[in-house]
């Protein structure tokens, strides 16, 4: 997506999440207390590490030794809300205004993930990380770690600003009617995966 026309959408994104970000800042501490925000260093463009910001939605809650306990069993019905809404997701607007984001792109993950993922990461890592993405629509928390991967490979090598569009629209549908795994796409962007291997060690 061209970068003007994603800073104009994302302003005009910000009429309406700013006083979401106000709704839901009052929810995080009313259900889950301060600290309201969550900060944590990822890999973006090229493996350039930049600190993610995104509303809490997981208690502090540990066992007996202060380990924290399984992100699900410290996840609350007003953290899934704001989850499956993507509204813990809204102070992301103002990174990709700074440019280390994207409208549409791969969720932006830890540099230790990206790193595991060897030569796809770096392929991976060759678009800013987005805001929602290919994955995101197409099952999200339904997909395990290789599927996702795929379809961001997959999405990496066809973005357009039409489909970039289609991502977008698609994301709200999903805040408002949940996720579901898309078999169709993982199916094509396996079979992608595939042809693209094949045709590298030919």
């Amino acid at each position: 997506m061209n970068r003007l026309l994603e800073i104009l959408i994302c302003l005009c994104m910000l009429v309406i999440a700013v006083p979401l970000c106000a709704v839901t800042y009052l929810i995080v501490v009313k259900a889950l207390g301060r600290p309201v925000m969550f900060r944590q260093t990822r890999a973006g463009k090229g493996g350039v590490p930049f600190d993610v910001i995104k509303f809490r939605t997981l208690t502090d809650d540990r066992d007996e030794h202060g380990i924290w306990l399984p992100d699900e069993e410290r996840l609350t019905p007003a953290g899934k809300f704001l989850r499956r809404t993507r509204f813990d997701e809204l102070p992301q607007l103002f990174i990709i205004l700074a440019g280390r984001m994207a409208l549409v792109g791969p969720r932006p993950l830890m540099g230790e993930t990206i790193d595991g993922f060897g030569a796809d990461g770096i392929k991976r890592g060759s678009v800013r990380p987005g805001l929602t993405g290919w994955s995101q629509v197409s099952g999200n928390t339904a997909l395990n770690d290789d599927e996702k991967l795929k379809l961001d490979l997959w999405y990496v090598a066809h973005r357009t600003t039409a489909l970039d569009f289609r991502i977008l629209a698609e994301t709200i549908g999903v805040a408002l009617f949940g996720e579901h795994r898309r078999e169709d796409r993982i199916a094509a962007a396996e079979h992608w995966g595939t042809t693209i291997n094949a045709q590298a060690q030919a």
